[in-house]
């Protein structure tokens, strides 16, 4: 798969930021370039995570509301208590 076009683009970021980006970059050995993307690329996937988690538990709020459908924390928990041993239990069912 051919790389991706790169856009160069502008970042104002203060003194202190870019003195401690440098810092960082020379103990790791690489480049000022290099480490902010570095940043910019975990930032992009922690935040993705975060939304799709968030997606994910407004679209289960939303499933609840609609059908009444749920299983409780207790159960859940007796559930994953059983985890790791010979009695491993079936996931709970949903129910209203």
């Amino acid at each position: 798969m051919p790389a991706s076009p790169v856009q160069p683009t502008t970042v104002k970021i203060t003194w202190e930021i870019k003195e401690r980006i440098q810092k960082l970059a020379e103990a790791k050995q690489r480049s000022l370039h290099w480490l902010m993307l570095e940043a910019i690329q975990q930032y992009l996937e922690r935040e993705e995570k975060q939304q799709a988690f968030r997606e994910a538990a407004e679209d289960s709020w939303k499933a609840y509301q609609e059908t009444g459908l749920h299983v409780t924390g207790k159960e859940v928990s007796d559930w994953l208590a059983t985890w790791g041993t010979s009695e491993k239990k079936a996931p709970p069912k949903c129910h209203k």
